[in-house]
């Protein structure tokens, strides 16, 4: 039941317990609970809000680069990925399997401005060796 609760709170965070048991099939009281004891325990860590920016402001170019790096001695990965993800362009990065290591999204005002974020801020990051970018054509979820 808990796995089932996660899956709708995570699709949107502003479900209410009736409206959960409602789709669940469990009681509103029994919902809380779980809701609660999952906050106290820190299986939930946080309750988000996902923005449509295009209904806001001017559209954004966003765009995926796979990043190869080599890993730092004792923090292996984390620095690198810390260092990334401070720019303001960036909105996630991720530990990937596969030929590249981290997997990162950028949201820019232009074409132009991901290529100099790549070109000026990301590729001189010590430990960076390559990277591979893709931009969004078209979201659908």
């Amino acid at each position: 039941m808990l796995n089932e609760i996660l899956k709708v709170l995570q699709d949107d965070a502003r479900a209410t317990p009736d409206r959960i048991s409602a789709m669940i099939g469990a009681s509103a009281e029994e919902v809380t609970r779980i809701i609660k004891e999952a906050e106290k325990d820190r299986t939930i860590l946080k309750y988000t809000t996902l923005i449509n920016w295009e209904k806001v402001q001017n559209e954004q170019v966003w765009a995926m680069i796979e990043v190869k790096v080599t890993p730092q001695k004792d923090v292996g990965f984390d620095a690198i990925a810390e260092r990334i993800y401070r720019f303001p362009q960036t909105r996630s990065v991720y530990l990937i399997s596969g030929s590249y290591d981290l997997f990162v999204l950028i949201a820019g005002k232009s074409n132009r401005e991901i290529a100099d974020f790549v070109s000026q801020k990301l590729s001189h990051i010590d430990g960076v060796h390559e990277t591979f970018t893709q931009f969004v054509l078209k979201r659908y979820k």
